[in-house]
Parts: structure tokens; sequence; C-alpha cells
């Protein structure tokens, strides 16, 4: 029977791509406990980021809507709230919330990211139903002592003691071994800013460069030398960029072996308290990188390298270690199949799928997951917007300004170098992945909007109107 007290404890990192884990196959294995993590879990292998990019991502992560209902079309705007919320159900069921880390959906200002009326998130609505614990900053992406700070409930800077992760790290044990004690059961987020750039060597432990020091990194197969163009300003690469690229890689790796040593470090805590059998532990990350393959840098795109992330769900005693699941997981799933696992209800408003009796192993999933950009990575700004449809072995993917398509096998095409748009063996596939992107854009309301569109009828002064009329 299933324990009536099940607490959650949801983990993740940002930027942290599956193709860099030593469990994907990544040939350097820096990766050691979150390989064993993965070997106490369902892995779900097929898992996506709907909107690769952070606030996007956390938009729909505590809500289970895609970004043309929540409003997140873009970075450094403020959330709207008037959504029913992943902490919201928690708070009605009984359960005390903790959250610890980078935000990501306060800020109203692009680029002011150290002014507190950006960086401190206030006591209500702002936090979505985080009303207990809120140890966190809106972002930032400086993690070494002097740089790194977060706020509780005032907007007085607390600055770490040591490298951010590894305080947030201790915070969270703090949180765990409080809660273990307390007559409620919780959920507990960690968001950690790790393994985001900047990637350069004083960003990073020096213990870990100095285990990537001898390493050598090498350009994708799928590398472009010249920019890709539908990319945004974020994505777009100098030729001085292009030069760092593998010392950006050097950095990136040294701070998954800190992110890996975290969470051994957590996991182990989490043992030695006796959480393990009551608790649902949960490890991913919003979304990846792309270092130059396809002529991009950064996310905001469906490539594999941008998209693809790993989740590992762990319940001992309850779902099969060391097991995988075949099964295309999006970000909107989330909220909708962990709320169902823990026997908790799923909000009408939610437009993502429960499919916790995949998890279990109960039921086969055959439907895709539709991505989408809705606009740039920060700024405002028509041109780069795309939808996209992935299932288990097809990409299929238009962009907005030009209508180009794109169609990929990513299970024998894993860099997605050729594109199968216009092969007439590949026609069927084709019309039936575009039919299926439509069908679920119109289901949820998606007329495929410019992002100019958005700003003139949802945004005033970068802070979302209302989604109540948004459809």
């Amino acid at each position: 029977m299933k324990n009536k007290k099940t607490n959650l404890i949801y983990i993740f990192a940002d930027q942290l791509r599956y193709q860099s884990l030593g469990y994907a196959g990544d040939d350097k294995k820096l990766t050691p406990n979150i390989d064993r993590l993965k070997q106490e879990s369902v892995d779900l292998c097929q898992a996506v980021s709907g909107h690769p990019v952070c606030a996007p991502y956390r938009a729909s992560l505590f809500t289970g809507k895609y970004t043309t209902s929540t409003g997140m079309v873009i970075n450094e705007i403020r959330m709207n709230t008037r959504h029913h919320t992943f902490a919201d159900v928690l708070n009605e069921h009984g359960y005390e919330t903790a959250y610890i880390g980078k935000w990501h959906m306060y800020a109203a200002e692009l680029g002011n990211h150290y002014d507190t009326k950006n960086s401190f998130v206030p006591k209500g609505r702002d936090r979505l139903g985080f009303n207990d614990y809120f140890a966190a900053y809106n972002f930032r992406h400086e993690y070494d002592v002097g740089s790194a700070f977060f706020h509780l409930d005032s907007s007085e800077k607390i600055y770490y003691d040591k490298y951010e992760p590894d305080a947030q790290t201790d915070m969270a044990i703090e949180q765990l071994r409080r809660l273990s004690k307390g007559e409620k059961q919780f959920g507990l987020f960690l968001s950690y800013g790790t393994p985001h750039d900047p990637w350069v060597p004083e960003n990073v432990p020096e213990y870990c460069m100095e285990r990537v020091k001898d390493l050598e990194f090498t350009l994708p197969p799928n590398y472009l030398p010249n920019n890709d163009p539908h990319a945004d300003a974020w994505a777009q690469l100098s030729e001085e960029e292009r030069r760092d690229l593998t010392e950006w890689m050097r950095c990136y790796y040294g701070m998954m072996i800190n992110l890996d040593d975290n969470i051994g470090r957590l996991m182990d805590a989490i043992k030695e308290m006796g959480l393990e059998e009551n608790s649902i532990i949960v490890f991913t990350s919003d979304h990846g990188e792309m270092f130059g393959a396809h002529g991009r840098r950064a996310k905001n795109i469906f490539y594999e390298e941008a998209i693809r992330v790993p989740f590992l769900i762990k319940w001992k005693g309850h779902l099969p270690e060391g097991s995988s699941r075949d099964f295309v997981f999006n970000t909107v799933d989330i909220m909708p199949s962990l709320l169902s696992m823990m026997e908790l209800p799923i909000p009408q408003e939610v437009e993502g799928s429960d499919y916790s009796k995949a998890i279990f192993g109960e039921e086969e999933v055959e439907e895709g997951a539709l991505m989408m950009c809705t606009g740039p990575t920060a700024i405002f700004g028509d041109g780069n917007e795309w939808r996209a449809y992935r299932t288990k072995q097809y990409t299929y993917a238009v962009y907005k300004s030009d209508g180009q398509e794109l169609l990929f096998d990513h299970r024998n095409d894993p860099y997605q170098m050729t594109n199968l748009i216009g092969k007439p063996e590949y026609s069927k596939i084709h019309a039936e992945l575009k039919e299926a992107m439509w069908k679920k854009m119109k289901q949820i309301g998606d007329n495929f909007e410019n992002n100019s569109y958005y700003e003139k009828n949802w945004i005033k002064d970068r802070i979302i109107l209302s989604t109540a009329t948004l459809h």
C-alpha cells in the first residue's frame, strides 16, 4: 500500500544536459554519485524540456501549463500569480514547503540582477505558494564566496561563506533534518544554479578545475562554424567565443564535478535520516547547452543538446531500482504526475498529462511532446519563434519567421545532422508529426503568435498581466 504521508524532494540543476552524464554515455564519467542515483531510481530516459529556457521552464514546472498559458514567454519578466500551483496543492493538503536557490520568476528589469527590487522575492503570491521556508534569489550566475547571496524574508542580502552549491546543499540538509522531525509531510525544492555559465575558472572550485585540467575537450560532431540564422543574440557565437568553446566545456565539467559531489552528500544525508521510503526524490535539470552544435550556444532550441534532460525519480520500496521508462516526458507532465503519485489532486487547469501509471510501469505511453519557443531569451523581438513535436524516435520542428521545417530521426541520427524533410520515404511521418503538433497547439489555445503579440497584449513593464483572458 502506498504511504499516505509521502514527502517530495525535488532537486534540479541549471543547464545540465543529459548527454554529459556518465550514465548517459559520457566518456569522461565525472558524475559517479548521479550515476549511482540512477541505479537506485527509475530513469525517465526520454525526458525533455518543453521550453528550454530558465524562467519558462520554472513557470511550467510549478503550474503544469505550457508557456502560452503561463505568460512567461521570455526571461527577465515577472510571473503572473493567478495560477493554481504545485505549492498551492501541497499547502491545501497539510504539507510544509521549502524552497532553496534560484527562482527566476520575479525580475522586471533586464540585466539589473543585483538590485534587491529584482533579487528579493517578497512574501505572498509572488512565491507561488511557497509560504514556509524560502531561501532564494531571483537569479545571477556567480557562485563563489563574496559574489553569491540569497534572501530570506527581507531584502537583506545574505552572502554564502562557501561555494554556492556547497552552501545550498548544507541548507537543504539542515532543512531536511528539521522537516523530518516535524508532524507534517513536506515538499522541498532545491534549485542549483550550476553548471550555468559564465564558464571561467574563477567561477569553479579549485579542486574541480584541478581534476579537469588535463582532460581533452573537443568540438561536437555537429559543430558548425557559422551562426544559425534563426538564433537570438544569446545563441550566437563570436569568433573569440568559438575559440573558447573547449575551455568553456572544461569549466562546465568542473562545475558538474562539484554538483555531483553535492548530490552524493545530499543523498547520503537523506539515507541517514531515514527519508528514503516515505519520500519521492527527483533529480533533473531545466534544459541543456549547445556548445557550438548546429552553430549555436546556450539553449532555447529544439535540438537534443538543449532539450534532453536527466530525470531520475526514486521512491524506495515503491519504484523498481535501476529501471528505465522509455516514453517522452515533458515539463508540463511533472506536476500532474508527481501529485498523482503522492495521491494529491491535480488542478483542473493543468495542461500536462498524468503519467504516474507509466512511471510505475503499469501502462505504455506513445504520445509525443509539444515543445516551444515564444521569443528571444530575454529581449522582446520577433524572428526566433518555433514549435516542435518530439516522439521517441523523431523530432519535427518549424520556424515561424520563414516557415522552414525540419525532421530528424534522433534514434539513428543522434546528432540530428540530416534533415529528412522532402524525402519521400518520410512524408508520412512528416505529416503525422505536423498534424499531432498542431492538434496539441489547438488544444491549449496556442496560435503560434509572434513574440511582439505577447509584449503588446500580455505584458506591461515586464510584468505578466492576468492570464485569465489570454485565450
